[in-house]
């Protein structure tokens, strides 16, 4: 089977991780801080950065630290996964959803100003797909509004609009290190923000409310990265631009050779990273399925569906009921597909995708 997502993990990640097994201090010892500060140069121009344990950690930590809480409205939209949304909940505020741009999936700027309230504390584009939002956009928003702009750039390690890094716009972004993701720490979150005050909540919030032992400032969590985890990910971080551009080859590959399917948008002004490389099919849902399984089950190639139902009618948030129409998102969940895409596929594995797209899209024509 090829698999829609693969990490890749060497000789030089089980070396590190051993480097941190002789030391003996595995949690919040000196490789968090390096991992930190090599991040935030590589990746966000030299923004601050705090390493926690998790994705969903680091929106829910950097969130609070910003300031968002009960009374307060984020936008975020309805196509992306749940953990955007349940950040936004976990604080006691609103998630208000809006619609996507049908080309790229990410946030549409114009169905945010439909939603906006006097309420809205926030917004918070997500970078699907590894494409960034349009954040010049999202800046002159939220600039004229007098309203924070948050990132959640889960899946966009690398990727850049206009030139300027995706995590570096905001107040606050967040970057996950799943195992999917284009670099992984197995598990774990990376926060960025822009303001001192912030960065030191953010510290404080992940460690029980403490920067200095049973010194307990305020009421916080337990959302620390190990130092195994940071081990992993500085040699990770190493190979993420030689993966990225094995990305855009892939992709630029699949976009040369599929028919039958619509192919992932790049805008002008993005650098796209495909973290997930997501056609269209001109099919409904239970069609779209077929091809799915078909692919897996006579071709041995993987697809995944990310992500069948919008966030308003999950049943965990349904209760923030839209303000607007979302038909977008809708029909973008009930046709993706996303193709395997990621580094570790040889040119016979991108041959035999080409072939077994083209060849059950058409056989069900």
């Amino acid at each position: 089977m090829i698999s829609v997502g693969h990490p890749l993990l060497g000789v030089e990640e089980r070396e590190a991780v051993d480097r941190v097994l002789r030391t003996g201090q595995i949690a919040q010892g000196p490789e968090i801080e390096c991992f930190e500060n090599e991040f935030s140069e590589a990746l966000v121009d030299g923004r601050p950065c705090v390493a926690v344990s998790s994705g969903t950690s680091g929106l829910h930590l950097g969130l609070l630290a910003c300031g968002i809480g009960p009374g307060d409205e984020v936008v975020v939209p309805s196509f992306t996964f749940a953990a955007t949304a349940n950040a936004v909940a976990l604080t006691g505020a609103t998630p208000v959803f809006a619609d996507i741009d049908l080309q790229t999936f990410c946030l549409d700027v114009a169905s945010v100003k439909e939603v906006l309230s006097s309420r809205t504390a926030a917004v918070m584009p997500v970078h699907l797909f590894g494409h960034p939002a349009d954040m010049d956009a999202f800046d002159t928003l939220c600039a004229q509004q007098g309203i924070g702009l948050f990132e959640d750039a889960a899946q966009a390690h690398g990727a850049t609009w206009g030139g300027r890094p995706v995590g570096a716009f905001g107040r606050m972004a967040m970057f996950s290190f799943y195992r999917t993701k284009n670099m992984t720490a197995g598990e774990g979150g990376m926060v960025t923000v822009s303001e001192p005050e912030v960065l030191r909540s953010v510290r404080l919030l992940r460690n029980q409310g403490m920067l200095r032992r049973y010194e307990n400032e305020i009421i916080g969590f337990n959302a620390r990265m190990t130092d195994l985890q940071a081990a992993i990910g500085r040699e990770q971080l190493r190979k993420l631009p030689a993966w990225n551009e094995r990305r855009r080859d892939n992709a630029d590959f699949l976009s040369a050779h599929l028919a039958g399917v619509t192919i992932p948008h790049t805008s002008a002004k993005a650098r796209h990273v495909f973290h997930q490389y997501t056609v269209l099919v001109d099919a409904d849902t239970a069609e779209r399925d077929r091809i799915v399984s078909a692919l897996a089950e006579e071709h041995g190639v993987g697809a995944g569906v990310y992500y069948p139902i919008p966030l308003h009618r999950m049943p965990s948030l349904s209760q923030f009921a839209p303000r607007t129409d979302l038909s977008r998102s809708e029909t973008i969940a009930a046709r993706c597909i996303s193709l395997p895409v990621h580094p570790a596929l040889s040119e016979h594995d991108l041959e035999t995708i080409v072939d077994a797209v083209n060849s059950v899209v058409r056989a069900g024509s």
